[in-house]
């Protein structure tokens, strides 16, 4: 299996930087770049990051990690996605979650019903649009009639999706083609790599064994205290040194931890602001870039 680690922009990066640390990325070698949905606040929107990034450089890959669909269009995203991959060949990387990591930030996205079934059916119609030349769809809550989107990737993208609730691990199984998870154990990613696949099996689908991933913060000395909240809420009980490792070594043994479960596709940043983003590179590529197979 192949095991790529990426990076994510340092939290209260501004857009001002992002040239620069694509830049510099891509001059380590390092595999990919990958842009979060903050509405507010200074990080740049990720499609408009991505298309950025995407001009900026020749060779880096580009995802979102992750980039919100309910609150989208399935038409719109399948037209941004196929335009961007036709501009970048083989370096587009979108992964969709339900609801934005800030609860602030979710009145930006409305939805016409449940936002699990919009999220459902949203996945199904967006990669119709990416693989087929005309759609004709008749949903719940999308209908489109006799659609294409113009010239379509020669190879459709693969679409990968997070979360980590039964109806998500569902989801990942049965209409996506990868998993980037965040805030779990390597025990609860693996897990959750196993009902992904049982649920794939289920539906006739097979997720190939190295589309699992997940995002990875990295501290400097301490678990800060907005990721400490961020496990109280989104994975209670977990132990915060399990999933926010101190150091580079301490980074370099739980990523060898993950892929021992499985898990083989990894988005490293940091977990506070850094002095230097440079610096930062620096010591990922020198602690981290090893471990790619």
């Amino acid at each position: 299996m192949k095991v790529r680690i990426g990076i994510a922009p340092p939290p209260g990066d501004t857009p001002h930087h992002l040239a620069g640390l694509a830049e510099r990325a891509e001059a380590l070698g390092i595999d990919s770049l990958w842009l979060s949905e903050l509405v507010q606040g200074p990080a740049v929107e990720p499609l408009v990051g991505m298309a950025y990034t995407l001009a900026a450089t020749r060779k880096l890959k580009v995802g979102t990690g992750v980039m919100i669909l309910p609150g989208r269009h399935p038409l719109r995203v399948a037209k941004q996605l196929a335009s961007l991959a036709a501009l970048a060949p083989k370096r587009v990387l979108p992964a969709f979650g339900l609801t934005p990591a800030r609860p602030a930030d979710r009145e930006a996205f409305p939805v016409p019903g449940p936002r699990g079934a919009v999220f459902d059916e949203s996945l199904e119609l967006l990669r119709l649009l990416l693989s087929q030349e005309k759609v004709t769809f008749h949903g719940e809550y999308f209908t489109v009639q006799d659609v294409g989107i113009g010239p379509l990737p020669p190879k459709p993208l693969d679409i990968w999706v997070g979360g980590s609730g039964e109806r998500a691990l569902r989801r990942a199984g049965r209409l996506a083609d990868g998993w980037l998870a965040s805030f779990l154990t390597p025990d609860q990613a693996a897990a959750g790599r196993t009902a992904i696949a049982a649920h794939a099996a289920e539906a006739s689908r097979e997720i190939e064994a190295d589309h699992y991933g997940t995002s990875l913060a990295v501290a400097t000395t301490e678990i800060p205290a907005t990721a400490l909240d961020a496990i109280a809420r989104r994975n209670p009980g977990a132990d915060p040194a399990e999933i926010v490792p101190v150091g580079w070594p301490a980074a370099r043994a739980m990523i060898e931890r993950f892929v021992e479960a499985g898990i083989t596709k990894f988005v490293v940043r940091p977990a506070t602001p850094v002095p230097s983003a440079e610096r930062w590179l620096d010591d990922f590529a020198t602690h981290l870039m090893p471990l790619q197979t």
